[in-house]
């Protein structure tokens, strides 16, 4: 009897805890949808408004500070953020690239109290002519990549490694170009169960990319991107733009090898730059390819679907149905990686869930995506600070890779108020689900900032929690009384 009095103590602390969250994984999907956009701030070290009395934010890492300590060592215009998510100490540094001419990379140790010590800049800025860092990913083997959001026909749309990211000093990170894979516009990379590495070229009528590495369970990236073979994504009869007056392409898909097996040319098919390495985009376009473009493919998130498939969402930036940005521009997609069908996930016609009409021009420049513990999608838009910079929350509520299901939606979940900035790089702890990160860039006062969102559990759940272990302690003494 005393065994199950305890067991039934644990239980129901546990169920207290879960209140509002999915098993407990996170707190950070119990909101209450903001209706409209925030406008302005008198606070920029607290630029946003948060849809829950539970949240809170605060200034973990700026810019000015960085140039006051070090001058010259930030370049500023702070992108995607990751952090070291496997290894020792997982979760102790996030890393971000600088989106600028001079781009560099910066790591942020989590585990240093110390405002002024705790930021340092691993990868000095132009580094081998480094320029409009954006990507950022930790490797399967336990790296950090980053990449250039800047291609033409010139010398840049180039992948980084930095090898020693967790233990590199100031300007000591090893940067290791990457040359296997194709040159594009970087933004978005993602690993699926596979671990094969997908990514976007971020132009008006750029692809979707997978490349497949020979040995995909290298320990290094040396081995990892020594050999392999890059495809891009063909819908249907491919070829297709989608524009700004276009409709939604989706449909069956099927991969489209664009380099041999090895990452070399393929004859007839591969445009091949001065240096040997390969034109992703040019490639894509060939007639022997004919790759579906989307309009400004921007970023990649990766999640398993209640069927077991692992499906790929990507944000098209610029795609719209009219021309009419007002009434809503840009896409969310799936791509299911087991039945490679691609679906529309989110537009302008998917569901307001604080005011149950479509969300229309709420939605614009949806940019970048992330993923919290429970699997929640979150949309963050490309728009100006202080007039509509949001984020949205995409409420999934059974996980099947549509929001049309009773209750299903965007919900607005923060909003920026820094004028002339915009969010960028928002990630979710893999080590604590109720703790986010998100960056302020290139807002109008020059100080790129690094906010830590924090959700905790509303009140009723702690009082519950606490009842529980009120009730294990009654447990406890009445099982040492006897």
């Amino acid at each position: 009897m005393q065994k199950k009095y305890l067991n039934i103590a644990v239980a129901s602390a546990l169920a207290a805890m879960s209140v509002g969250a999915h098993a407990a994984d996170t707190y950070f999907d119990n909101i209450t949808p903001l209706t409209a956009s925030a406008g302005a701030t008198a606070t920029p070290a607290t630029p946003l408004t948060l849809s829950s009395p539970n949240f809170t934010q605060v200034t973990i890492a700026d810019r000015k500070t960085q140039n006051t300590l070090v001058p010259g060592s930030n370049s500023g215009n702070w992108d995607m953020i990751t952090a070291n998510e496997t290894g020792a100490d997982a979760g102790r540094y996030l890393f971000m690239p600088f989106e600028t001419g001079s781009a560099g990379v910066q790591r942020v140790d989590l585990w240093n109290n110390n405002y002024n010590t705790r930021t340092v800049t691993i990868v000095a800025p132009g580094t081998q002519g480094f320029a409009s860092g954006d990507a950022s990913r930790w490797t399967p083997w336990g790296s950090y990549l980053t990449a250039e959001e800047s291609w033409g026909t010139g010398s840049k749309g180039r992948l980084f490694e930095v090898t020693n990211a967790t233990t590199a000093g100031a300007n000591g990170g090893n940067f290791v170009q990457r040359s296997v894979i194709p040159r594009v516009s970087h933004e978005g990379l993602a690993f699926d169960k596979q671990k094969s590495m997908y990514f976007i070229d971020e132009q008006n009528g750029g692809s979707i990319y997978k490349y497949v590495s020979a040995n995909p369970n290298a320990t290094n990236g040396s081995d990892y991107f020594a050999a392999g073979q890059t495809f891009a994504l063909k819908v249907g009869n491919g070829g297709q733009f989608e524009g700004t007056s276009g409709a939604a392409i989706t449909g069956g898909a099927t991969w489209v090898a664009i380099t041999n097996a090895t990452g070399g040319a393929i004859a007839g098919v591969s445009t091949v730059v001065a240096d040997g390495t390969i034109d992703g985009r040019a490639t894509a376009d060939n007639a022997n390819v004919l790759a579906t473009g989307y309009n400004r493919p921007e970023d990649l998130e990766n999640k398993t679907l209640a069927n077991g498939h692992e499906a790929v969402f990507f944000t098209t930036t610029d795609s719209d149905t009219n021309g009419n940005t007002n009434d809503g521009r840009s896409r969310v997609y799936l791509l299911d990686t087991v039945s490679n069908d691609v679906k529309l996930f989110a537009d302008s016609s998917t569901i307001d869930l604080a005011t149950g009409l479509a969300v229309g021009g709420g939605l614009r420049n949806a940019d970048n995506l992330a993923i919290d513990a429970a699997g929640n999608i979150y949309i963050i838009e490309d728009r100006d600070g202080a007039v509509d910079d949001d984020v949205w929350l995409a409420k999934d509520l059974n996980h099947d890779g549509d929001l049309l299901d009773a209750g299903e939606g965007l919900a607005r979940w923060v909003s920026n108020g820094a004028p002339g900035s915009e969010i960028t790089g928002l990630y979710f702890s893999k080590s604590n689900p109720n703790l986010a990160y998100l960056n302020i860039q290139h807002p109008a006062d020059s100080v790129d900032r690094l906010v830590q969102i924090s959700a905790v559990p509303e009140p009723e759940s702690y009082a519950m929690f606490l009842a529980g272990l009120g009730l294990l302690g009654f447990a406890a003494r009445r099982r040492a009384a006897k």
